[in-house]
């Protein structure tokens, strides 16, 4: 696989293993203006007697095909809108079982393909060098290689990566060494190998001009050299987060976890990428008070990467396991009243999800019906905090945190590289808890897995941390206008982080504040101030709402100055929804669109009623 981005070219050849070996290697070209050009192979390990092969793929331009070197006939099926075509392979000769057989695809991917996010030197901290990085998850693998796009298939892989010797080349597989490229001097090549199978929605590659620290024995922060000193001390804590997390659920069989800070634009919070995991820079807070994102990419080691949802459908499988493993860590760092404060914030931000979808939507089933749905417009926070609260639900029946780890630890030993749905993982809970079927035979279980809105059951949680936050909102929305001066800045001083997004939280689950409340507000917490990214967030929300015009040149600077979804998406809805400035939410999208991640600009976009096909 060679990929190039104006005067620079990665070349890329990956070996993996399935039921196919995957090879690939990929010539140099010149993008934007000439297309990247993939030539890839599959070498068969254990084919079945068929001797038809079905890839997905999405906008690639397939010229030529070959079976050990014979011209393979091949067709590319009918386009859908967002799952791609299906390239359709039939081998020039019959199988015998087991034979082993090379299938070589020549193609080209389209400059806008969704896994891939292209980066200027503008765009970049550094400014000197061209970036790139994939993002695969759920269905864009297909965007970038011909394969088997489900997560129901698992592979292993080895690559070696041709780069400018002044870029460096990561992926998601342990670094296995690099050389000069014996062809060019101009260039390295970087070695990788992935043992451990896994499926392509994982499959990850990064080039840029990145530099690293040691955090740990077996840990590695990545960045720009720009921000690498600050990543590492932000997540100084990794090497504790993973030893804690084999104490819960079993060893750690990846060998390498580093880190990677991506450029601004990364749409996600984290991504659990085996051996490296993407972290937004949006976590750089400089108190490590948000590192709890580590802690759940840390916990896909297990839920996820090693025991991973056969569909889409089942994603809570994934999601849902991890919260409840990435609080239990939290628990055993910090409190179970911490794990029980920030299970109270899931909760707020499973309502919002709610509402978001409406209470009725399919789309909030905790196994929903994924047939013809987008998964990226799926996307939300139910399938992690309704999983969370129906496994807590559980341990509640069970007999507490220590019995349902117990099941947890057992359902990973059990399940370890395979990928399962709902009933699989309900039918080993009946036979783990044997003894106590009753209980579990009185779990509404439709109520929980097939029916929308919110759960059938709210846990009761611990609110020790939670009440000055509680009372402190209750005092905001309470207090008449000329009570305000009774506020003060030693209102919030003793106050945590983590307390003063849940005071935040809180308030944006009430109706808007008057706009002298929120005026109040700032003189005395100076809120415009802090930089923690979760508290900015949802302070420039919480002022949008109530119309402070002055919030919304900063709330619209912060939805394009990163493009964290999380954040990105409510800042512009808040600014759409404010009617003087419907317009002025538009134009600043358009302007920033081509800057955007393409998943963030087509979510935006569909928020914000903007054809895509209009142009800056």
């Amino acid at each position: 696989m060679c990929i190039s981005y104006g005067d620079s070219c990665f070349t890329v050849t990956i070996w993996g293993k399935l039921e196919v070996v995957v090879l690939v290697v990929v010539d140099t070209v010149g993008y934007p203006n000439v297309l990247p050009h993939f030539p890839f192979s599959l070498i068969s390990l254990s084919l079945s007697p068929s001797y038809h092969q079905t890839l997905d793929t999405k906008d690639l331009k397939v010229s030529k095909v070959t079976a050990n070197g014979q011209a393979a006939k091949f067709t590319l099926g009918p386009k859908h809108s967002f799952m791609g075509t299906p390239l359709e392979i039939t081998l020039p000769f019959d199988l015998s079982r087991g034979q082993h057989v090379i299938v070589e695809v020549t193609y080209e991917t389209a400059p806008n393909a969704s896994a891939l996010q292209w980066l200027t030197p503008e765009q970049t901290a550094g400014k000197k060098h061209p970036y790139l990085f994939s993002q695969c998850q759920a269905t864009h693998c297909r965007s970038m290689v011909p394969c088997q796009d489900t997560p129901a298939m698992k592979h292993t892989y080895y690559a070696q990566v041709s780069v400018p010797k002044e870029l460096v080349a990561v992926m998601s597989a342990v670094r296995d060494g690099e050389e000069p490229d014996p062809q060019d001097s101009s260039r390295a090549i970087y070695h990788f190998r992935q043992p451990v199978p896994m499926p392509s929605y994982l499959i990850a590659i990064v080039v840029g001009a990145l530099e690293s620290r040691e955090i740990g024995p077996r840990s590695r922060v990545w960045s720009e050299k720009e921000l690498v000193d600050k990543a590492a001390y932000e997540f100084s804590e990794t090497e504790t987060m993973l030893k804690t997390a084999e104490g819960l659920a079993g060893p750690y069989v990846w060998g390498q976890y580093d880190i990677l800070v991506l450029p601004p634009s990364f749409p996600y919070g984290g991504m659990e990428n085996p051996c490296l995991t993407y972290a937004t820079p949006t976590l750089l807070a400089g108190d490590r008070s948000l590192s709890n994102v580590i802690a759940h990419e840390i916990s896909h080691s297990w839920t996820g990467n090693l025991v991973t949802n056969k569909t889409w459908e089942h994603f809570w499988l994934n999601e849902g396991h991890t919260v409840y493993l990435e609080r239990m860590i939290g628990r055993s760092m910090e409190s179970e009243q911490f794990r029980q404060f920030k299970a109270m914030g899931g909760w707020k931000e499973l309502q919002e999800s709610v509402n978001t979808f409406g209470a009725n939507n399919p789309l909030t089933n905790l196994v929903p019906n994924l047939n013809e749905v987008d998964l990226d417009e799926a996307f939300s926070s139910v399938p992690y905090e309704k999983g969370f609260a129906l496994l807590y639900h559980l341990e509640e029946l069970m007999g507490g945190p220590e019995v349902f780890m117990g099941f947890v630890k057992s359902y990973i030993q059990l399940f370890s590289y395979s990928s399962i749905t709902t009933e699989e993982w309900k039918h080993y809970l009946f036979t783990y808890f044997k003894n106590k079927v009753d209980i579990l035979n009185k779990v509404d279980w439709n109520a929980w897995m097939h029916t929308p809105g919110m759960p059938p059951v709210k846990p009761q949680y611990d609110t020790t941390m939670a009440d000055a936050c509680i009372a402190l909102c209750k005092r905001w929305v309470k207090t008449k206008e000329g009570d305000l001066g009774n506020f003060s800045e030693g209102d919030v001083k003793t106050l945590s982080t983590h307390q003063l997004i849940e005071f935040l939280s809180l308030l944006l689950q009430q109706e808007p504040l008057p706009l002298s409340h929120v005026k109040r507000m700032q003189e005395v917490y100076q809120l415009n101030a802090f930089n923690n990214a979760e508290i900015r967030f949802r302070w420039l929300r919480l002022c949008v709402k109530s119309k402070w015009e002055d919030a919304v040149p900063m709330a619209l600077k912060m939805a394009t100055e990163q493009g964290r979804m999380k954040f990105t998406r409510p800042l512009f809805k808040e600014v759409y929804n404010f009617d003087k400035y419907r317009e002025e939410a538009v134009r600043v999208f358009i302007a920033h669109r081509a800057a955007m991640h393409p998943v963030t600009a087509n979510l935006v976009s569909k928020d914000l009623k903007v054809d895509n096909d209009k142009s800056t």
